[in-house]
């Protein structure tokens, strides 16, 4: 190992949050752990910290050119109490995809890695083992120059903050409204769409919002030049199953390259059933539904895992898939990816990573 990580405990350390009642994204463990960049320097100081406020300037580069990459993984608890990660270094991969393509300097896998797993270490007793519930792991980097030009940054901070949550949805793994979205755009190719960076979301919140009036969970969107080509859902990757064949929309610098839809499509490959990765218009799917051989729809995320889409939207058009509920392909790899993570299926792939 080479990064020589310094612990430094909280005296004041937090009650544990009902493992049964936690939400998403809102309670936050002890300790975070911090690294920092300076040009001529590279990556140093690696540390764990108690988690809390930390002091950084108003022009700090971060606020006004949105230089900042994030990632996010689980830890779990297997049956026997031992800790493990799903996939760790498709993220870290994937964390430095992003890092080339918004100027940030790379972090070396092997050392990414550790920090990870060090954190997760330190509060491990903040692993909830309630089903459906895990440690959920927020890698992420910011520009701290305090500087109002546009350029990269020359100094950086690397920080792995950590939450116990429960389901992404409220609907858990029930199935979710859908609205198909025409009048945004997430991105396009050539752009960061495929990168994981805060802009990416910020440009989608407004088709969230209105999605969310009309009672929907989320926004399936479309291709930022043709409008019509399906691409994500919300912060998902979708798929769709029609007449027994699986399709889900190819990667082609647009979508990001989920790990959780990584792991689909090889699970789905070695049960012997048929993958294609392509375009596929919206008008198709519906009008496979109309056909009545759109058999299953379901997003894909590490938030999620697997998010069944029961019902779809566009423009005057409303189609319910399989019922409004969950199809037997859909659960089936929800069953497998989670049981993979937790421990409780055998991992024949080499997917889950001891901490």
């Amino acid at each position: 190992m080479s990064l020589n990580i310094s612990i430094q405990k909280t005296t004041h350390p937090k009650q544990k949050p009902d493992a049964n009642n936690l939400g998403f994204g809102n309670i936050f463990t002890d300790h975070m752990f911090v690294m920092d960049y300076t040009e001529g320097k590279g990556w140093h100081d690696p540390r764990i910290i108690p988690y809390g406020s930390f002091e950084i300037e108003p022009s700090a580069m971060v606020f006004h050119y949105g230089q900042e990459m994030f990632e996010g993984m689980k830890a779990y608890k297997t049956p026997e109490g031992q800790v493990q990660l799903f996939r760790p270094m498709k993220n870290i991969r994937r964390a430095n995809i992003t890092n080339e393509r918004i100027c940030i300097p790379e972090i070396d896998e092997n050392d990414m890695l550790q920090a990870i797993k060090a954190i997760v270490d330190v509060d491990k007793d903040w692993i909830p083992e309630a089903e459906g519930t895990s440690l959920y792991l927020r890698p992420f980097i910011i520009a701290t120059d305090p500087f109002l030009g546009v350029r990269p940054s020359s100094t950086y901070k690397f920080f792995v903050i950590c939450s116990p949550v429960g389901a992404y949805y409220k609907e858990g793994i029930n199935p979710v409204r859908i609205y198909v979205e025409e009048e945004y755009v997430r991105a396009v190719r050539g752009g960061v769409g495929y990168a994981k960076t805060g802009g990416n979301y910020a440009a989608s919140l407004k088709a969230q919002m209105k999605a969310k009036k009309g009672g929907f969970a989320q926004v399936l969107w479309l291709d930022g030049i043709h409008r019509k080509y399906v691409e994500e859902v919300g912060t998902m990757n979708v798929f769709f199953k029609i007449n027994g064949e699986v399709i889900t929309p190819s990667l082609e610098g647009s979508i990001l390259p989920g790990v959780t839809r990584d792991s689909t499509i090889e699970l789905l490959k070695s049960w012997g059933v048929k993958v294609t990765e392509r375009k596929i218009d919206i008008q198709e799917v519906f009008d496979a539904a109309k056909a009545g051989i759109l058999e299953e729809a379901f997003g894909t995320g590490t938030a999620a895992v697997i998010s069944p889409i029961g019902e779809l939207k566009w423009k005057d058009e409303d189609v319910v898939i399989n019922n409004n509920e969950i199809g037997q392909l859909s659960q089936r790899v929800y069953d497998t990816i989670t049981g993979i993570q937790t421990g409780k299926v055998d991992d024949t792939f080499g997917w889950a990573e001891e901490v």
